[in-house]
């Protein structure tokens, strides 16, 4: 389905790290195969952000072979001085990815800047100049670049190839600025790579969802927190 808000744009990066949580334990890290829900929506969050509409992702498109690194790291300690940890990261990464925006609803005090035009121009001005901010795959040290895209044009290495599952994922949190729920939780999703593409299913509708704690969500005020001009927020305002 074709929503009237979508944004498509590549992004690319020399490597990546998509962590999966059950390696960290022993202060290491391996990523996922392929990019999570949550990191592709903070791709998206670093290009165009307002506190007034959420990014949800449609569909990611594998471009380049999977093919991992390891890595030898010093990582700090919580108590202190340096560890030795091995990394494990995808290397020469690229994915289109095709996104929409819809509004916060939990954001009443918002709703005078619901406006789709005015966000959908600016978010597209802001993939054509690569973001408004720094772009990372997964990590920090993982710097990503974006650009405009197609959909579904040129050549992927998985075109044609059998269906892949990919087991059990993270699919991203549930926060509650965007829930209205005083909790924060995760989702859970298993995954299958179809011609090189994961759909990804609305965060409403995924399967598994594990709470991790109580949480609030930040309140906005009015000229305190984000700027307003003529009753209406900055058509290219900063972040609130």
């Amino acid at each position: 389905m074709r929503y009237p808000n979508t944004v498509s744009f590549k992004v690319s990066g020399r490597k990546a790290l998509f962590t999966d949580p059950l390696t960290r334990i022993g202060g290491e890290k391996c990523s996922y195969s392929v990019p999570t829900y949550e990191a592709l929506k903070g791709v998206a969050d670093s290009c165009y952000w307002k506190p007034t509409f959420t990014w949800q992702i449609l569909r990611v498109r594998i471009l380049n072979p999977i093919r991992t690194r390891a890595e030898s790291m010093r990582p700090l300690e919580y108590h202190g001085g340096n560890t030795l940890a091995i990394y494990n990261y995808l290397y020469d990464v690229a994915y289109q990815v095709e996104a929409r925006f819809v509004w916060n609803m939990n954001r009443p005090e918002l709703a005078q800047d619901r406006n789709e035009n005015k966000h959908f121009f600016i978010a597209k001005r802001m993939i054509e100049r690569g973001g408004r901010r720094d772009i990372f795959l997964g990590t920090r040290e993982c710097q990503g670049y974006v650009e405009p895209c197609v959909f579904g044009e040129g050549a992927g290495f998985y075109d044609g190839a059998p269906d892949m599952p990919l087991g059990c994922m993270i699919h991203g949190f549930n926060y509650p600025d965007t829930t209205g729920e005083p909790e924060l939780s995760v989702r859970l999703w298993q995954p299958v790579m179809r011609d090189g593409i994961l759909e990804f299913p609305p965060p409403e509708q995924c399967p598994i969802v594990r709470r991790i704690r109580a949480d609030t969500a930040a309140a906005f005020v009015p000229g305190r927190n984000f700027s307003l001009c003529d009753g209406l927020f900055e058509e290219e305002g900063g972040q609130p």
